[in-house]
């Protein structure tokens, strides 16, 4: 079968235009007389006519496979303590930079809660503002960080991200603040009351709480814009959008805030704003992170994983966040998580898998760079192997249907209530959502069986399918939308090309900073694998991050400075 993904071009709707478009697909009489032409449009009219003999899998719960023994496990942070470990030099301090700092007496949390207080204030004074962080709480930082500071003049740190900052994504439970999901709907009253699992399993190692990211709105989105809190800005271009849904996560990290993110991703909004924003991003195998004390919003594509400063962060983060909960049933079968071979840069006897029609479908800039990286992983011994992948349109529509409609399910109460509480593109987003009925959701999730299986078929010859992360690098923020929302389906389209697979399928994907664009934005690399192999991407990813060009981001702090 050739390859069928195609470039749309949908007009950026804005302003008026978007109003009355909304205003039609809200009315039930006039959506009903467009779904015929919405479904053709969408390629949904694709899922209908399709024969498919493949039972549905409602879930990509993926087999635990043989358990790792406890000894070759190197799941904790033990081998990042190590006196010889070779840290990846960064633009901006990582985790273990902080941890030296801490540890040698240069600089102490207190003295880095009050600078990333006032680089948070500072940065959403510029014009235009970052809006990176959109809840913070200055007594509660420096409340841990005065914790923090006590164990570490006490000899008893916690872990090497004692008194380390972390943002967290603002679909996820952190105490003391609401959880709004980038919305004016949720959480403005009520603060969570518990601490979601991976900010609870952070905290226990000693990380520092700093706030709640902004988000696009229910994060139905990639590009970053969100209308209720303002529009997040990428740290290299602050005239640029970050990429979304995970949006101030990733600027968070970028603009040096902190080293290390949490972040959630249905459909490449961990790697999108990570790879955008000039950052390493880590979406593991479904169920491998707890959802727990996560706004469930897309609960058989959703995943919670860290964005990081190096890829280092992003396998400390990993570390400490993965393994089973049993306060989250899907994460309970899994086997043990692992580093194993993380310092091994010899990629001598993998095999990566190169799907080349879908590799350069992309921008000039992003293909030729992206396959610049692939010559340096073959410097590495990695052996290259064109592949193919059957039936990417088909499993582009089965995602987006699936996507659409668990969102659309998750805020219907409130949407029904008073849709206009929404930001018009998310309103829109959730009535295209309606045309679906209950029998393509079905054939949608039998085409994630077929998406699941030819996946598996490749990852048997291959051991890593590379692609670049997104098909641009950031995009302007438009003038016209600065207090206002856009939906721009052209541009949602070339970032999500190669990130919907691995939330189909349920496997993990890394990104990796690999190059810059002629403007000075960031471009980032793929790295697709098999089911609970995240140790064997972060090896490859940071051999190949060491290999590569790394800038500091045009607007961004150093907090050991």
């Amino acid at each position: 079968m050739p390859y069928d993904l195609k470039s749309l071009k949908v007009p950026r709707l804005a302003g008026a235009p978007l109003k009355s478009i909304v205003a039609l697909m809200e009315n039930n009489y006039s959506r009903t007389l467009l779904s015929p032409a919405l479904m053709r449009e969408t390629g949904a009219a694709k899922i209908r006519s399709t024969p498919l003999d493949t039972p549905p899998t409602y879930l990509p719960k993926h087999a635990s496979g043989r358990q790792i023994a406890a000894e070759r496990a190197k799941g904790t942070l033990e081998i990042f303590a190590e006196p010889d470990f070779p840290a990846t030099e960064s633009p901006l301090p990582s985790v273990m930079d902080y941890a030296k700092a801490y540890r040698s007496g240069h600089i102490g949390p207190q003295e880095i809660a009050d600078k990333v207080i006032a680089a948070i204030i500072e940065s959403d004074r510029e014009q235009p503002p970052l809006r990176a962080i959109i809840t913070t709480f200055d007594q509660d930082i420096r409340r841990q960080a005065g914790e923090s500071a006590q164990r570490l003049a006490d000899g008893q740190p916690l872990s090497l991200f004692d008194g380390v900052p972390v943002v967290v994504k603002d679909e996820i439970d952190a105490v003391p603040y609401a959880t709004t999901v980038g919305t004016k709907v949720y959480g403005n009253t009520n603060s969570a009351e518990h601490d979601a699992t991976v900010v609870a399993r952070l905290r226990a190692a000693g990380a520092v709480i700093i706030g709640k990211a902004n988000m696009q709105e229910i994060g139905i989105g990639v590009t970053g814009a969100n209308s209720h809190h303002g529009h997040c800005r990428n740290p290299h271009n602050l005239h640029h959008y970050p990429g979304g849904s995970s949006s101030g996560s990733a600027a968070s990290v970028a603009a040096g805030l902190c080293p290390v993110a949490v972040g959630a991703d249905g459909g490449g909004s961990i790697r999108i704003p990570a790879a955008l924003c000039g950052l390493a991003g880590l979406k593991p195998t479904w169920g491998r992170i707890s959802e727990h004390g996560a706004f469930p919003l897309c609960w058989s594509v959703a995943h919670i994983g860290p964005i990081g400063q190096t890829v280092d962060d992003v396998a400390m983060a990993y570390a400490l966040m993965a393994g089973a909960d049993p306060l989250d049933s899907f994460s309970i079968e899994q086997p043990l998580p692992h580093l194993s071979e993380y310092r091994n840069k010899d990629l001598s006897g993998l095999t990566i898998g190169i799907y080349s029609s879908w590799f350069s479908h992309a921008s000039r800039e992003v293909v030729q760079k992206c396959q610049l990286a692939i010559e340096k992983l073959k410097s590495l011994g990695a052996t290259i192997k064109n592949i193919t992948i059957e039936d990417l349109d088909l499993q582009r529509i089965a995602h987006a249907l699936t996507i659409s409609s668990e969102m659309l399910a998750a805020v219907d109460t409130e949407y029904r209530r008073n849709s206009k509480d929404f930001a018009l593109n998310t309103r829109l987003n959730l009535a295209l959502a309606k045309i679906f009925s209950s029998t393509d959701y079905v054939k949608a999730q039998r085409v994630r069986t077929l998406a699941i299986n030819e996946f598996n078929r490749v990852l048997q010859e291959v051991d890593i399918i590379v692609s670049p992360s997104t098909a641009i690098t950031a995009t302007l923020v438009q003038q016209e939308s600065e207090d206002s929302a856009e939906s721009n389906i052209q541009v949602l389209t070339e970032l999500m090309r190669f990130a919907f697979p691995a939330n189909l399928t349920g496997l993990p994907a890394l990104t990796v900073p690999v190059d810059y664009d002629d403007k000075g934005l960031p471009i980032g690399l793929q790295l697709m694998g098999k089911a609970w192999h995240e140790h064997l991407l972060l090896r490859c990813g940071k051999a190949l991050e060491g290999m590569c060009e790394r800038k500091r981001a045009a607007y961004s702090f150093n907090m050991l400075r």
